[in-house]
């Protein structure tokens, strides 16, 4: 007879995430995390953002959408690494699938596992639109208000946009529900991930206006990605 033990060590106890957050303290919503499809292409970008002193980012996802999204045992861990959007600011994962998914982003801060909301990817059922539509106004001197058609796709539930300077660096990163946001006013922000003042702009010099138009299970209907713009 043989007998075989095994360590605690030598087994996956993260490849499901039930079996992760097992016994441990859990957070829900607590990673802002959206997904849409690459332009061209039906590869699902999946997006977060990284608070400082998060360690052990996860990618969990189901193998159908027809499952209970809420049921952590229906999420198998994926091994993937994350690559830097916005220069590091947010993580981007680049996954192709062949079917629609839940997926959730994990990590872990000071003991706890935070846990994003369900994804629920469309990368066929309803691909992400890609455009540059958007007004600048610039009648305010360094504070240039841009304004994006309102909820085309019938399910907004709110919309991320990132100023960024000509080399990518994010600048101020704000989420609102009306579809406007003015440099640096956030008198219309509900969410702010902005971690310093944001600098002024100088008059003259290029600058990006980022979108992302995002539907109340996290996909991202519409990109507007580095809409360039001279500040006056």
């Amino acid at each position: 007879m043989l007998l075989i033990s095994c360590t605690k060590d030598s087994i996956d106890d993260d490849a499901i995430l039930s079996s992760y957050v097992l016994d441990r303290t859990i957070e829900k919503g607590a990673v802002i995390a959206c997904a849409g499809s690459s332009e061209n292409t039906s590869t699902v970008l999946v997006f977060q953002y990284p608070v400082n002193g998060a360690i052990n980012t996860k990618l969990y996802e189901t193998e159908t959408i027809n499952v209970d999204e809420n049921d952590f045992s229906n999420y198998a861990k994926v091994a993937i690494e994350a690559s830097p959007f916005f220069n590091g600011y947010l993580q981007q994962f680049d996954r192709n699938l062949d079917v629609e998914k839940w997926i959730i982003i994990t990590h872990e801060l000071n003991g706890e596992v935070k846990i994003s909301n369900p994804i629920r990817t469309k990368q066929h059922s309803k691909v992400s639109k890609w455009t540059d539509a958007v007004e600048i106004d610039q009648q305010t001197s360094m504070m240039p208000n841009f304004t994006w058609e309102k909820n085309q796709f019938g399910d907004n539930a709110i919309y991320f946009q990132v100023i960024s300077d000509a080399e990518n660096n994010l600048l101020s990163g704000t989420y609102t529900i009306e579809n406007t946001f003015q440099y640096y006013d956030t008198s219309n922000v509900v969410l702010n991930i902005t971690t310093e003042t944001p600098p002024i702009l100088s008059i003259g010099a290029e600058y990006n206006f980022s979108l992302m138009d995002v539907s109340e299970d996290n996909w991202v209907n519409l990109f507007i990605l580095n809409k360039k713009f001279i500040v006056e």
